[in-house]
């Protein structure tokens, strides 16, 4: 009596829902055919695919928000009148006006270090090198970048000033240069032209100037939050454009209900409570920066490579066959004969499946549906 296995249609199956022990639907076909004098089965299948070797993908998409990154706020360092701002939408780059007092301007610079004091001939430090740095980008020549203000550097700012219509001091007082990570995207506009130049007063909100795709996924996918990861982002018109995982963040958000009760001429009693929750803030920006030009704000898909395995042996996920005595196997097709194999599954990813056997290889043709 020989021994009956099972042939089954894997429905659906995919790497997260299979690995995760979720139910698979499997449909019995039925062994059938006979066999040949050596033993082998005489029935052919319906379908055969080929085992290939290959590097075997499994994409994750995620939804996320369109934006120009984090909102920051400018404010101001300077006493007297707001005489000019820039318009809510316009882009202030390295040198120029970011806004006016007392009709001299306020010159935007390139730098992470905040401007905290005068600087003249004998300041010493890195928020002087900084400073340099920039002048030496707008084309100020005569003097050492390093982190002296010297006589040379001075004199450097002196033609800087004339440029600009500021008194031709040297002295690069505090409140005239501001800086941010690189050119910045006004937002929102917080005082009006007129209006008295408080000291820490706020002016505008600015952002970046390239848009990035914000996603937030649970800590459990923590996995897809690999930096400089290569994605791909889906425009809402279906194009599609490459892009990278340019930043992380754990973020801690708090959500709260309350509830109370009370009745005419007696008590009353109220409670609230409040759960945390921890997610993974990813940053994904195109590698062409016009890439979602004209998206002011869209809800836009990024594909993750969650798991990949290279140089894998694969066969269709629907070669999959469910042994009567558990696991899986393939029906290997030569010539006009079939035999069975059982396998070890592996990755899924694109309709595929890693699988691995004793006596499997590549270019071996297995049984198919269809």
């Amino acid at each position: 009596m020989t021994r009956r296995r099972k042939r089954a249609l894997l429905v659906a199956a995919t790497a997260a829902v299979l690995l995760a022990g979720a139910a698979v639907t499997v449909t019995a076909l039925g062994a059938g055919g006979g066999k040949d004098a050596g033993g082998a089965r005489t029935a052919l299948p319906p379908g055969t695919a080929k085992v290939t070797r290959q590097t075997l993908v499994d994409t994750q998409t995620e939804s996320g928000e369109l934006s120009h990154g984090d909102t920051v706020t400018l404010n101001n360092r300077l006493n007297g009148t707001i005489t000019a701002l820039p318009l809510a939408g316009s882009t202030v780059t390295r040198g120029k006006t970011a806004y006016k007092v007392d009709d001299l301007p306020v010159v935007l610079l390139y730098g992470t270090l905040p401007s905290y004091r005068a600087l003249s001939v004998g300041t010493e430090g890195s928020d002087v090198k900084e400073f340099e740095e920039n002048l030496r980008a707008l084309g100020y020549t005569g003097f050492t970048v390093d982190d002296e203000y010297s006589d040379s550097t001075a004199a450097a700012v002196k033609s800087w000033q004339k440029s600009l219509g500021l008194p031709q001091t040297g002295t690069v007082d505090l409140g005239r240069v501001v800086y941010a990570a690189g050119p910045v995207r006004v937002d929102t506009l917080k005082t009006e032209v007129g209006d008295a130049a408080q000291p820490s007063g706020a002016l505008f909100t600015y952002t970046g100037t390239t848009p990035v795709v914000t996603v937030e996924v649970s800590t459990a996918q923590q996995r897809l939050a690999v930096k400089d990861a290569a994605v791909t982002v889906k425009r809402p018109d279906g194009r599609t454009c490459p892009a990278r995982i340019t930043g992380t963040e754990t973020v801690v958000g708090t959500s709260g209900s309350g509830s109370g009760s009370g009745g005419s001429g007696g008590g009353g009693q109220g409670g609230d409570s409040s759960s945390t929750s921890t997610k993974i803030r990813i940053t994904v920006t195109p590698d062409d920066p016009k890439a979602l030009d004209g998206l002011d704000a869209a809800s836009i898909d990024v594909d993750f490579t969650a798991s990949q395995r290279e140089n894998v042996l694969t066969v269709p996920v629907t070669a999959l066959l469910a042994l009567a005595e558990g696991g899986y196997g393939v029906q290997v097709v030569e010539g006009g004969t079939t035999r069975m194999i059982a396998v070890r599954t592996g990755l899924f990813g694109g309709g595929r499946v890693e699988v691995s056997g004793a006596d499997l290889a590549e270019g071996m043709t297995v049984g198919t549906p269809s």
